[in-house]
């Protein structure tokens, strides 16, 4: 609870600092508002369900879904991909016990495991969230996206993952929802790639939707 309300001050400092404070970049000209907004629907964030394109980006090739994401900032997550045909109907759930595979398609066939992917969990805005309030450092700036304006804040993703070590999250300064998260390996480039089609805070689910049916 100290953690969260540290980062919830300094998220504010750092708007009104200039930008070469160590530790802060933000723009002079934002809207303190807007900010406050973002920070205000981050940090009370529950749970969220979401569309989203993920794109894997490997040296030599790229793979790209789509999914349906559902997911509690108290760690439970259900991920389901729709795209394309021939992985459709795979379902990944985690009850905060064990993660269960499965696909919709093939009954009674499906798999249980006790660890986690980071190539997983990563894909989540709660994972993202959590990320960030451990961060050391609070990093803020402004980005257009597909013509609009977002705040884009910086996490530093825990462990030593050889292609996962930093990430950004874009989110809309109107609608002050997530539009992409971008995951960086150690040398900055862009290993994953999640564009939120759609997006919903504070979704009411129910426990049987993170458990094998």
């Amino acid at each position: 609870m100290k953690k969260l309300l540290f980062k919830a001050i300094l998220f504010a400092v750092c708007l009104t600092l200039a930008a070469g404070f160590s530790g802060c970049r933000a723009r002079p000209s934002a809207d303190k508002d807007i900010y406050e907004r973002i920070q205000n629907a981050l940090l009370t964030m529950t749970s969220y369900e979401a569309l989203a394109t993920v794109t894997y980006i490997s040296n030599k090739s790229q793979h790209t879904y789509q999914t349906r994401h559902q997911a509690r900032m108290s760690g439970e997550y259900r991920i389901e991909v729709l795209g394309p045909e021939r992985v459709a109907g795979n379902i990944t759930v985690n009850d905060n016990r064990t993660i269960s595979q499965f696909n919709t398609r093939v009954q009674g066939h499906y798999a249980i495991s006790q660890s986690e992917s980071p190539e997983r969990l990563e894909l989540f805005v709660t994972s993202f969230v959590r990320n960030y309030l451990r961060s050391q450092e609070v990093t803020i700036s402004v980005a257009s996206v597909d013509g609009g304006i977002c705040t884009v804040l910086e996490a530093v993703i825990p462990g030593e993952h050889p292609y996962m070590r930093t990430e950004k999250l874009w989110v809309s300064n109107e609608t002050f929802k997530p539009v992409k998260l971008t995951i960086y390996d150690p040398e900055g480039i862009e290993r994953v790639i999640v564009t939120f089609d759609s997006f919903e805070y504070n979704v009411n689910f129910t426990d049987e939707l993170f458990r094998v049916q």
